[in-house]
């Protein structure tokens, strides 16, 4: 990597960090919300896909934002309106209101990887490596976050833990400020932008009807968005399209509930220490996160050395063995329970790069952004239902149950890439 993609790897790794430490925290506190509400594991699920899943439904729109704003800008106000969401999260007062300022999160959330993703795709001269360690930037939130926030969840209440995550945003949003890189051609295109339609458009159409004319209005951008919506959706992107929701099913269903389903676990029982409450199923959580660093960095670079779709086959593969040996491997102690746990956390995590470059392999150049908007409403949108699904079946039957369902999910995804393999 050169200079300037190192400093484009602190500013995106930093809020891609900021992120996940929120998306992987609210798992800790589903347990909390649901004893201090008193709603079922369905109920919680449900709230807590609202959040997550307009993470997903505003991609689309936050990718158009993408390709036509400054991307940077948009960055920070995410990490901003992330900090805010997550502190009126603190002061819900039940599963409505509680969903509601998880819907506020998830609205200021929507816009980070589109905006992230298509920021690197564009500037980026090594672009396997950023995306490798714009990744693991991600990870060291997500296993970080969750960390801190376990350890604060031994001391204080939840809703003080709640806030003084949000106060991370404010300083993972001063240090952004002092990171400068080049974003090379994106200034050009604001500059467009901001002075409105090509004038070479406008002097090709006098009389006012082209469309280039109307893209300044509401009406002119949905039309554009429908329009490189159509030119994106060809046979090879529907089919990745697929293969990342399953990806975001998977993935929101197994890490939802995982402490509480880790906890059902002798071997992982709460325990009196110092006069508090420890939760093991806890710490094996945040390991298992954690683990997902090296998954991260191991495959983006892998993307590097082999064609990406094989990559993606064998995450997949690796995803549903794992997922159908869970229930037996956590009878057969606590080593192999944590060594399972640490596999899921590499693959899981693992395969995030790898669809990340497919999906740049298969969008045009000029609707990158548009591309990962898509892509993250497969992957947070629809696959917010994992939530809903896993707290479903939980409630109404066991984990084990829960653990085939993912494996058959994770199967279909490796048939869907197969079937991209053809295409």
């Amino acid at each position: 990597m050169n200079e300037n993609d190192r400093a484009l790897v602190q500013f995106t790794a930093l809020a891609h960090g900021l992120f996940h430490t929120y998306e992987l925290s609210i798992p800790l506190f589903v347990g909390l919300w649901m004893a201090e509400f008193g709603v079922s594991a369905a109920v919680i699920g449900a709230v807590v896909s609202v959040g997550y899943g307009v993470i997903g439904v505003g991609a689309p729109v936050s990718g158009v934002l993408s390709d036509r704003l400054d991307a940077r800008r948009l960055i920070s106000a995410a990490v901003v309106g992330m900090g805010v969401g997550f502190g009126v999260v603190a002061l819900a007062r039940g599963p409505i209101t509680l969903g509601a300022a998880v819907l506020l999160w998830g609205c200021f959330a929507s816009v980070y990887h589109p905006a992230g993703l298509s920021l690197i795709s564009r500037t980026a001269d090594a672009r396997g490596t950023v995306f490798a360690y714009h990744g693991v930037g991600g990870n060291v939130g997500t296993a970080f976050g969750p960390l801190l926030t376990a350890l604060m969840l031994m001391f204080v209440d939840w809703r003080l833990a709640a806030g003084v995550l949000s106060v991370v945003a404010v300083l993972v949003g001063v240090a952004g400020t002092q990171i400068e890189f080049d974003v090379g051609g994106d200034d050009d295109g604001m500059a467009a932008n901001e002075d409105g339609p090509s004038t070479d458009a406008d002097k090709s159409d006098p009389h006012g009807d082209d469309p280039e004319e109307t893209s300044g209005s509401i009406v002119g951008e949905l039309r554009q968005m429908a329009t490189s919506s159509r030119a994106l959706f060809g046979a090879a992107f529907t089919v990745a399209f697929v293969a990342v929701l399953l990806y975001g099913v998977y993935y929101r269903g197994l890490l939802t509930f995982l402490p509480d389903v880790l906890a059902e676990s002798p071997a992982l029982a709460p325990v009196e220490l110092l006069g508090r409450t420890v939760q093991p199923s806890q710490y094996v959580y945040t390991a298992l996160l954690t683990v997902g660093i090296g998954g991260q960095y191991v495959g983006g670079r892998l993307t590097d050395r082999v064609p990406s779709l094989t990559a993606f086959l064998g995450f997949f593969t690796a995803l549903a063995v794992l997922a159908l040996a869970f229930p037996i491997v956590r009878e057969a102690g606590t080593v192999p329970l944590i060594g399972i746990c640490l596999l899921l956390g590499f693959f899981v995590y693992g395969t995030a790069p790898v669809y990340q470059v497919v999906v740049a392999e298969e969008a045009p150049d000029d609707v990158q952004g548009l591309s990962y908007g898509f892509t993250y409403l497969a992957m947070f949108g629809v696959g917010a239902l994992g939530a809903s699904l896993a707290g479903f079946v939980l409630t109404n039957s066991t984990s084990a149950v829960l653990f085939a369902v993912l494996g058959g999910v994770a199967g279909l995804g490796a048939l869907t890439v197969v079937a991209l393999r053809r295409v």
